[in-house]
């Protein structure tokens, strides 16, 4: 994997050890409800970081503080909301799952992004051309009628959608062969809808395939389906990881640090005492007060 610049290796491992420590505060007893991290898929927002810009919409899902990380790199602001602190991005009542901060929503039930992208990327189509909503989705969303019905007058409308699908290969507790027949290409060519599929998580090289493919979407208002071959890490959730303990669990990181060692370890350092400190200084804080607008 080619070197990558501080600033890149920096978020991406501020992501890795932000899902980490919450973890370890849902192992303490000091979290309530549910999470779900991205470990071993950190790479996917940061790759697209530099593909989006302030006027696109961004919509998440419930395994989302990668993508949120990536576009406000704000751990402070996403940490008192799953604590349930003052300063906290939603006043807490959001939660892990569902956020709405300027152009970024994030929802815990399946499949319910892609047709309000779909809307969204139609006003945008009229009033903002140029723009773009970039949907974030899994491989087990790919069994909800309404990502077809929302692919379907996406591509009859032709509007700027990006559909970032992250397919780890299982759904919740169900691998994708057992839960998907045929393939999301197939599926995304059903409908005439261009698909690129990249199985491979060196950054720079996702971009460069990228890059003028996303472009293209926002200068001739096509959607795009870019299919990303990732790995979960983790649990499903806090701890319901049905996987053989010798299940593969290919991660990006480990050959990174192997092929350079010294930025990984100086970088390391950095991000676990960032949010070791942020942890610490968030959960000092009063808790957080709904008001109504």
């Amino acid at each position: 994997m080619d070197r990558l610049p501080d600033e890149d290796l920096a978020l991406l491992l501020l992501i890795r050890f932000f899902e980490r420590k919450l973890l370890a505060l849902f192992e303490r007893g000091e979290l309530n409800g549910t999470t779900h991290t991205c470990l071993g898929q950190e790479y996917v927002p940061v790759s697209l970081r530099p593909l989006l810009r302030d006027g696109d919409w961004v919509f998440s899902n419930h395994r989302g503080h990668g993508h949120y990380l990536a576009r406000f790199e704000d751990p402070e602001g996403l940490l008192a909301e799953i604590m349930g602190r003052k300063g906290a991005v939603c006043d807490g009542v959001g939660g892990s799952q569902h956020l709405r901060r300027e152009r970024y929503l994030s929802t815990g039930v399946q499949g319910q992004s892609l047709p309000v992208a779909a809307g969204v990327a139609l006003r945008l189509k009229r009033h903002e051309p140029g723009a773009l909503a970039c949907v974030y989705v899994g491989d087990g969303t790919w069994g909800e009628g309404a990502v077809y019905e929302a692919l379907n007058l996406t591509q009859l409308w032709r509007l700027p959608l990006l559909v970032v699908v992250e397919h780890n290969g299982i759904a919740q507790s169900t691998p994708t062969e057992l839960q998907m027949a045929g393939t999301i290409e197939g599926r995304a060519r059903g409908f005439d809808i261009r698909h690129h599929r990249l199985d491979t998580s060196d950054i720079s090289r996702i971009r460069a395939e990228l890059a003028p493919l996303v472009e293209r979407t926002r200068a001739e208002s096509s959607p795009l389906v870019a299919e990303f071959a990732t790995h979960r890490l983790g649990p499903h959730s806090k701890g319901d990881d049905t996987r053989p303990p010798d299940f593969p669990r290919p991660d990006w990181y480990g050959s990174y640090q192997a092929e350079h060692p010294e930025q990984s370890a100086r970088l390391e350092v950095e991000a676990r005492a960032r949010v070791d400190r942020i942890a610490d200084e968030v959960a000092a804080r009063p808790p957080a007060v709904w008001t109504a607008a």
